[in-house]
């Protein structure tokens, strides 16, 4: 199978939402009148980002909802995307079902596939994604001010506990372990909420590096500082209390990553606002801190005293 004929068969698809998709040198999208073209670009590489063993139709699934999950962080609406594809070769038996889980997630968000490029090479999987949104209504990582409460949503760390037990570094009995590994292979972008905290949220950002790393990055845009409730972090996490030790809770959710949760701030005066946003988005929120105008993360336990932690972002190249 060549190039050209693996493009027809698992990817060309008429544009329905746009003027111009697959096919030409260049795809052309179709905005709402006055919005802003909103864009990210997130890539996947075997052996860094997923296991040689990973069910290609969930491959397909995570590999668009990274991407997805960078517009609901910044409350835009999914329009559509490109795919640049390296594969070692043309496989029948993994390119359907990767497509299948892409297409799939791709339809419920009504995000089209405009374009791309396909190459023989070690597998590398890159998705560029675009959204539209009001002009000054986008969610930013420097809206964040003194006083803020700071938000997450769903669920933190269940992800790391399927990473860690692939590892071998913990064991986790089976129905844990399939809940863990949905997680972190079939990630949900969390869309109808960033766009119903439009207008809300002060600040946002997406969870994919850790909690306390993607909170650094909005204190550092917002040039102010955090104090985050110990021991509410630890609940955060859906597995069971008891199946996970609490030190390992607490790192699973302060530097797991792979959460794709949305992490977010906003006065407390919108307070009730983020509860009917939440309502609205169908995905329950928590609030765990609070903005402060004194720069660095703090973590403090119920009576406020400094609980010290060592914990930051995932980084690539460390």
């Amino acid at each position: 199978m060549g190039e050209f004929e693996l493009i027809d068969r698992y990817f060309r698809r008429p544009a329905r939402r746009h003027p111009l998709g697959v096919g030409d040198d260049c795809a052309l999208l179709g905005l709402a009148p006055g919005m802003q073209l909103a864009v990210s670009c997130d890539m996947l590489v075997e052996g860094r980002h997923f296991l040689s063993t990973m069910d290609p139709r969930k491959l397909g699934h995570k590999s668009l909802a990274v991407n997805l999950s960078d517009l609901a962080a910044c409350g835009a609406e999914p329009l559509a995307f490109v795919l640049a594809l390296a594969l070692p070769q043309a496989d029948d038996a993994w390119l359907e079902p990767f497509s299948r889980g892409l297409l799939a997630l791709a339809d419920q968000h009504g995000c089209e596939l405009v374009g791309g490029d396909t190459t023989r090479g070690p597998l590398n999987i890159c998705v560029t994604v675009f959204g539209q949104v009001p002009p000054g209504r986008a969610l930013l990582r420097s809206g964040a001010r003194d006083g803020d409460d700071i938000y997450v949503s769903g669920t933190l760390g269940d992800a790391r506990l399927a990473l860690e037990a692939f590892r071998g570094t913990l064991s986790l009995p089976g129905e844990l372990f399939d809940a863990a590994r949905a997680r972190l292979e079939t990630p949900t972008p969390r869309v109808a909420l960033g766009l119903a905290l439009r207008g809300i949220a002060s600040a946002a950002i997406d969870v994919s590096d850790g909690l306390a790393g993607d909170l650094g990055h909005i204190l550092e845009q917002s040039r102010v500082g955090a104090r985050l409730e110990a021991e509410l972090l630890p609940g955060l996490m859906a597995a069971p209390g008891g199946a996970v030790p609490h030190e390992r809770r607490l790192e699973c959710v302060l530097a797991g990553g792979d959460d794709y949760e949305l992490l977010f701030t906003a006065a407390p005066a919108h307070a009730a606002e983020v509860a009917a946003a939440a309502a609205a988005g169908g995905m329950p929120v928590t609030r765990i801190g609070r903005i402060e105008a004194e720069a660095g993360l703090r973590l403090v336990d119920g009576a406020g005293r400094p609980v010290p932690h060592r914990y930051a972002s995932f980084d690539h190249f460390a």
